[in-house]
């Protein structure tokens, strides 16, 4: 019974878990504050152009009532939070990758395929490691010269 304690208390200490927790607890305050910011003080600077209190915005059909101004400061919550998503996280993010893919893209080959059977082998190697055949060595390429630093 020691033993499922012990796994237990390492799944919750793992780096993962607790970066997500932080992550959900960030998301929901963040979530919060932009909730505050539209309802405070997107939704009555649009008010002011139409001359009505816009969060309180609805009508009652049969003793329904239909709230179209609270359903629009959600929305205008929710576009808000997915341009600050974009453009905070998804975009440096994916500029991080591009960049990250350009480097291993200019990288010189370490493998090349075997003449005989098409299997990846070293560039140095004078026999197949899958099917044995002899291969010539082909010298691997000189490594590209670094830059002088920008002043």
């Amino acid at each position: 019974m020691a033993s499922i304690r012990e796994d237990f208390g390492k799944f919750i200490r793992q780096g993962n878990l607790v970066q997500l927790a932080i992550a959900f607890v960030m998301g929901a305050a963040f979530s919060a504050l932009v909730t505050a910011l539209v309802a405070d003080i997107f939704t009555p600077l649009i008010g002011v152009a139409g001359h009505f209190n816009f969060s309180a915005w609805h009508y009652t059909l049969r003793g329904s009532e239909f709230q179209q101004g609270a359903f629009i400061n959600a929305l205008i919550t929710f576009v808000t939070i997915a341009i600050v998503v974009f453009f905070a996280i998804a975009l440096p993010y994916q500029r991080y990758q591009d960049r990250k893919a350009a480097k291993a893209a200019k990288a010189p080959p370490t493998t090349r395929n075997c003449p005989e059977c098409l299997s990846a082998i070293p560039l140095a190697a004078k026999r197949c490691s899958f099917c044995t055949s002899a291969v010539t060595p082909v010298p691997p390429a000189p490594a590209p010269a670094a830059a002088p630093p920008a002043s």
